[in-house]
């Protein structure tokens, strides 16, 4: 019978950058590692970001981060592909602090080869440590699935390409159309006939 051999929070920052093509995440002291992000993936990623940043340098109520370390528990960091963290949580912590608090909001974008079980245990990790809301960007389906929890329970609230995310206990007067979301990953962006 095998060891599973665990790490904690020390350890795995001690691993330091991650090497071409995966990243590292822990969970419940289980270093995870996945393929690295495809350009469909990191283009949706990014420019999420850049909204979110154009919005928070008008409404200086916290940072956007993309893919950065934050701490979930005693024995879980996990890189959220774009999160917001609250000023609240950011005081005593340094720019250059790793990990990161816990974010107010965390969002992933979700690849056709990523498993289920892998990304639900994600959302119940977040929530659990006091994440507000998990928004989850499904390239596959073209939807969004906004996840919240109340006395424990998941609650989950689906959306088209019609609708717009929007989180305005969070980040009052922001919002995007999911449909402009997942055009960002859909092509080059460039025409590539000239």
């Amino acid at each position: 019978m095998a060891t599973k051999t665990l790490l904690t929070i020390e350890q795995y920052m001690a691993l330091g950058e991650d090497p071409p093509g995966v990243r590292y995440e822990l969970s419940d002291g289980e270093l995870i590692v996945t393929p690295s992000p495809n350009y469909s993936h990191n283009q949706i990623s990014d420019k999420f970001k850049d909204h979110l940043e154009l919005y928070l340098l008008k409404h200086p109520i916290g940072v956007a981060i993309r893919e950065n370390d934050v701490k979930i528990s005693e024995a879980t960091v996990r890189r959220p592909d774009v999160a917001f963290i609250h000023k609240d949580r950011l005081k005593g912590v340094g720019p250059h602090d790793n990990p990161l608090p816990t974010p107010n909001l965390a969002i992933e974008v979700i690849s056709p080869s990523d498993r289920a079980s892998d990304i639900m245990k994600k959302v119940f990790q977040y929530l659990d440590a006091g994440v507000q809301v998990v928004w989850l960007f499904d390239t596959g389906t073209l939807h969004a699935y906004r996840q919240t929890s109340t006395s424990g329970r998941l609650i989950t609230e689906v959306f088209s390409e019609d609708k717009e995310f929007s989180e305005p206990e969070l980040l009052p007067g922001f919002t995007l159309k999911i449909s402009e979301i997942f055009s960002w990953g859909a092509s080059w962006g460039i025409n590539l006939e000239e």
